[in-house]
């Protein structure tokens, strides 16, 4: 039997602030709820509430109901719609459901600090003399990266927007490039089939390149620090359809990976010890990182698998380093700290991940424990290009060549909305590190801020003369950063 929930009592902190405009002539009765968590923990018993409440006075009841010191922000839905309004509105009228049902109020925590909407371009980097392929933020956000078709890779120093170091040895266009967790190496991969890593500190390369495949490099991928705290071990891919693992200190290759029959496209080395490589075979193979043995083979995409990403990529990227910003001060600490930040992101379940594909489709998976897909996700018009999921591992954002940008449910998969404002193929987006903004970039050589809360344009962000390739967001959220074919450095 449902008890009755706090009436409008004389205790000041116990009550429910009511709006002006609540009044007693809008009074819509009450509905019986029941407030659970999203591990589907149920908090207190079920209680009678005004059908008029809003998410405020949800979030002072929530925050009464768990003893919370200091109020938290929380996100409140019912069957997967947010409560935006009040419950009347949305849940009682919105999805049809009666005064009658007892509703379970999911109450879903969000990112404590919270990221500025960016702006405005500070400052144009000029510097590459090619296109800008590919830009990477350090985990602590200190440093920038770019990769050029000027075969360079330049280290930025954020204070004084200017180029640090410019890293020359490829003789090829830079692809890609990757920070190592703790922030130490950088590593780059080129058309001229080689890795390279280099010393951020004084942009020096250390050591000659990895040689080994025979193709360009498509990605690159660290080993997780809560794994690893020397940060040791890179996985890199080819279009030679192998996926090599280096010792980097020690110079050497540990293993080569040659299963696949096409193009290697994507890796990412999970934080369980798997690593997973996604091809133009249209297969993603599921390997143990710590000798290359094959566990399962994910296959269900009728095309090429271009991208992929993980629903922990965002604590695997930053390690240690959270919103805070306090460095740890030994290898052991980094561990500790990047391991509880890990856990605290999986919540005791398995790692998601989300492959898009040249057959304009996306499939959600549990890779660690099932070759079977959880979702199936259908809407775009044309091929995936990138996925990525938002740092609280809710949302799935995928960019395609049908001009749009589609959000999905990160745990099953549900369609949510569809962002569209582009006029040209979106190459890419990228998250603010409090989950709460994305940001999109486009051949149509723009950039786009989206409001989650409205799914509508939050900020149009022109100034490139020429294609978007690639583009970043600090994680800690101050900084934006974009590049392409105008060869321009914007932030």
């Amino acid at each position: 039997m449902a008890t009755q929930g706090p009436p409008k009592p004389k205790n000041k902190k116990k009550s429910l602030p009511i709006k002006e405009d609540q009044t007693e002539t809008d009074n819509v009765g009450n509905v019986i709820a029941q407030l659970k968590s999203v591990d589907g923990e149920t908090s207190g018993p079920s209680l009678s509430l005004p059908a008029n409440v809003t998410p405020e006075q949800l979030l002072l009841l929530i925050n009464e109901l768990l003893n919370n010191e200091e109020p938290l922000p929380y996100v409140f839905s019912v069957d997967d719609k947010e409560i935006t309004t009040t419950i009347y509105k949305d849940i009682i009228q919105g999805l049809k459901k009666s005064t009658e049902d007892v509703l379970t109020i999911v109450y879903r925590p969000q990112a404590i600090f919270r990221v500025r909407a960016v702006t405005r371009c500070s400052s144009t980097l000029s510097g590459h003399s090619e296109a800008i392929l590919t830009v990477s933020f350090s985990p602590d956000g200190s440093q920038l990266a770019t990769g050029s078709g000027d075969t360079t890779v330049r280290i930025w120093d954020l204070n004084t927007e200017t180029a640090h170091f410019t890293c020359s040895g490829h003789t090829s266009w830079v692809l890609y490039i990757a920070w190592s967790p703790d922030g130490k190496y950088l590593a780059s991969g080129s058309m001229d089939n080689t890795v390279r890593l280099w010393d951020p500190l004084t942009g020096k390369s250390l050591g000659d390149a990895l040689k080994g495949h025979t193709k360009w490099i498509t990605c690159l991928a660290w080993e997780p620090l809560h794994l690893n705290p020397k940060c040791n071990r890179l996985a890199s891919s080819s279009k030679d359809g192998t996926v090599r693992v280096w010792d980097v200190i020690h110079r050497r290759l540990l293993f080569s990976i040659s299963q696949h029959t096409a193009t290697v496209t994507c890796i990412k080395w999970g934080g369980d010890g798997l690593l997973y490589s996604s091809s133009q075979d249209k297969s993603i193979k599921v390997w143990d990182a710590s000798e290359g043995k094959l566990i399962r083979d994910l296959s269900g995409h009728g095309h090429w698998v271009n991208t992929m990403a993980l629903s922990t990529d965002f604590v695997l990227r930053t390690g240690a380093i959270d919103h805070t910003g306090k460095i740890p001060q030994s290898e052991a600490e980094a561990k500790e700290w990047a391991l509880a930040r890990y856990n605290s992101a999986i919540k005791n379940k398995p790692e998601r991940l989300v492959s898009g594909s040249d057959d304009f489709t996306l499939f959600l998976w549990e890779p660690s424990i099932s070759k079977k897909p959880i979702a199936r996700l259908t809407g775009h018009q044309k091929l995936v290009n990138h996925v990525c999921f938002s740092p609280d591992g809710r949302l799935i954002a995928s960019a395609s060549f049908d001009n749009s940008v589609k959000l999905w449910d990160g745990s099953t998969g549900k369609f949510i909305a569809s962002l569209r404002g582009h006029v040209g193929p979106v190459y890419q987006v990228c998250w603010s590190s409090d989950s709460r903004m994305l940001i999109s970039a486009s051949k149509d050589s723009t950039l786009k801020i989206w409001d989650l809360k409205t799914n509508k344009i939050k900020l149009n962000l022109p100034g490139h003369l020429d294609e978007v390739f690639s583009v970043d967001w600090s994680p800690g959220g101050d900084k934006v950063v974009s590049g392409g074919k105008d060869r321009q450095l914007k932030m």
